[in-house]
């Protein structure tokens, strides 16, 4: 029987407290979300016009997205010190946003601006990658379910922090700037010690299944309830108590997951017994043979490799299992022998297989990569032009920014959960690769594109829950097909490079493509500029200002849907193998 003392170092590594206090980071993390809202009150600051403010969101694109150097320290640096780097980042851009924004420091060039919003917003890498990465390896049998979940609170953190704010907002609208300057660096300085590597593999027990059945209904009653919220404040006036009491209720919401840990380390049995415990081998006692390295010899006998598994792969399943494993190592040990001996021929690998192991080099000279770069680029390139632009689009149809952005946040998130749960229903159940479900989430985007460009009825808001929902859905899957084609060896350095594939979209499609074709039909309605501006700070107002960007993005990710669908046809045969006794 543990003591006290035991269980609360027990819940301290306890895999799934690591994952609940990784969504609350991420649900301060998506802080680039909050542009939308935090874009009009720099124009209207510093007299900026439409193409301008779209460079800014491409300097906050690319903040968001060069997240290389987060993943080459994710290799050596423990997670609370990646975490540190991510916190004084994002407080010493936004704190100079809102000095220049504010006027506490003199007006500075254009160019200064955009650095510090790069900075800001480049320290969200560190706080998504600390927490996919230790997630990933905790729960490397539920990699789907785990990265949709956790970018899925990241995207939704604009909601929820659009909710803090309107709690504590005052009549200056700079304070959102403020907020997030202090509020993230505050929650994750609090919470990165706990970020690590348990272990989790070892921690797997039947109960799983439940556990995140139920962090799925905390998820689906979030987003419910904000959204029940933002209605609410859009038809009815609510007073400063009402919305202190919706807060604490938001807070408590969040909080709910916690109950997993706590009852698996308080309540509920050990998942192994200490026998069982010191049975289980270390990554040390594994025969080499069974690693994924391209420099060792492989031992072309069907007999060992139909028996041995992958360290991503392993699960452990009793004493059955250690039979196996002492089988296999008798096995190699005569192979290596006869291999000394000449009666066994042994070849060198010219490099790992897809579902192994890869490098981030080794993995650069691989179609697969590149075909979902490009995808990612069409299409996660058009979805955050639409959220970056989407303050515009509101003012210019007379809306009010800030539900619609709460709006999109939401069903980002909602994209995210859900594109992780389905597509690993389609990989576990059906053996069928995950991009499938990327090119579906992608049709979704087309549609929504399209249906604003029509300028039919309700336009922004079929295109805010339709874009929302399938570039959310692309942040879940893309980690996760990562991860089964190129291994978890250096899962961080690759899933950052293909980040990088948003802001190379973002710059064409919102830097040129948007920003230039809203001044040109600003100027044919006249050029008059928003009280307080320059002149050249222009203003458009109907649909056409982005209704052709949007057709012309429709058009784009099509193109995505079938760069998808390629990679789908080609890696049919790996997804068979990985799940076909799933």
């Amino acid at each position: 029987m543990l003591t006290r003392k035991e269980k609360v170092k027990a819940l301290l590594n306890n895999r799934w407290l690591v994952f609940v206090v990784s969504m609350w980071i991420q649900s301060v993390a998506g802080i680039g979300y909050m542009f939308g809202s935090i874009s009009p009150i720099i124009k209207s600051s510093m007299g900026y016009n439409q193409k301008q403010v779209a460079m800014l969101g491409v300097a906050k694109d690319l903040g968001d997205s060069l997240g290389f150097i987060a993943g080459a320290l994710s290799e050596f640096l423990p997670f609370w010190g990646i975490l540190l780097v991510g916190v004084v980042q994002n407080f010493v851009g936004y704190g100079l946003v809102w000095l220049i924004v504010t006027g506490r420091l003199p007006a500075l060039p254009f160019w200064v601006l955009c650095i510090c919003i790069f900075v800001a917003t480049n320290g969200e890498t560190y706080f998504n990658t600390a927490a996919l990465v230790s997630c990933v390896q905790n729960f490397p049998k539920n990699r789907g379910p785990i990265v949709g979940i956790l970018k899925g609170f990241a995207g939704l953190s604009g909601a929820i922090l659009s909710q803090v704010y309107h709690m504590i907002s005052s009549t200056n609208n700079d304070s959102i700037i403020l907020m997030v300057t202090v509020g993230p660096p505050v929650v994750v300085l609090s919470l990165m010690f706990i970020i690590r590597n348990v272990e989790g593999h070892r921690q797997a027990r039947p109960s799983d299944a439940m556990s995140f059945t139920f962090v799925y209904g905390v998820c689906l009653l979030l987003a419910a309830y904000i959204m029940g919220v933002l209605l609410l404040e859009d038809f009815t006036e609510l007073t400063e108590s009402y919305m202190i009491l919706f807060s604490v209720i938001l807070f408590v919401i969040l909080i709910l997951p916690i109950i997993i840990p706590i009852i698996l380390t308080f309540f509920d049995k050990p998942a192994y017994s200490s026998v069982e415990e010191n049975l289980i081998m270390s990554d040390s006692q594994i025969p080499e043979s069974s690693k994924s390295k391209h420099d060792e010899p492989e031992i072309l006998l069907s007999e060992v490799e139909s028996e041995i598994e992958t360290d991503d792969e392993r699960e452990v399943k009793g004493d059955g299992n250690l039979n196996r494993r002492k089988r296999i190592s008798q096995l190699q040990t005569k192979l290596f022998q006869a291999a000394a001996e000449g009666a066994v021929r042994v070849r060198r690998r010219r490099g790992p297989h897809r579902g192994e192991n890869f490098t981030l080099g080794q993995a650069l000279v691989k179609a697969d990569l590149w075909l979902m770069f490009v995808s990612l680029m069409l299409a996660a390139g058009t979805g955050v032009t639409i959220i970056d632009n989407l303050g515009q689009m509101c003012q210019s149809l007379g809306y009010n920014p800030r539900m619609f952005v709460s709006m999109i946040s939401i069903w980002n998130f909602l994209g995210r959960v859900g594109g992780g749960y389905f597509s690993e229903i389609v990989v576990r159940k059906y053996s069928y690769p995950r991009p499938v479900t990327m090119a579906v989430f992608q049709v979704i985007m087309a549609i929504g594109l399209l249906y604003y460009a029509l300028a039919l009825p309700a336009a922004i808001y079929v295109v805010t829950v339709l874009v929302g929902l399938g570039y959310g859905a692309h942040w879940a899957i893309v980690p996760a097909t990562v991860s089964e084609l190129f291994g978890l060896k250096s899962f961080g350095a690759l899933y950052n490079f293909l980040t990088m594939a948003m802001p190379v979209g973002s710059l064409v499609f919102s830097g040129v493509l948007a920003g230039r074709i809203y001044d040109y039909y600003a100027e044919q309605q006249g050029g008059h500029s928003q009280p307080g501006q320059d002149d050249d700070a222009l203003t458009c107002t109907g649909s056409i200002c982005f209704s052709t960007t949007c057709g012309i993005l429709a058009g784009i990710v099509l193109i995505a849907v079938i760069t998808s669908l390629i990679v789908v046809r080609r890696t049919r045969g790996v997804y068979s193998h990985l799940y076909a006794n799933s």
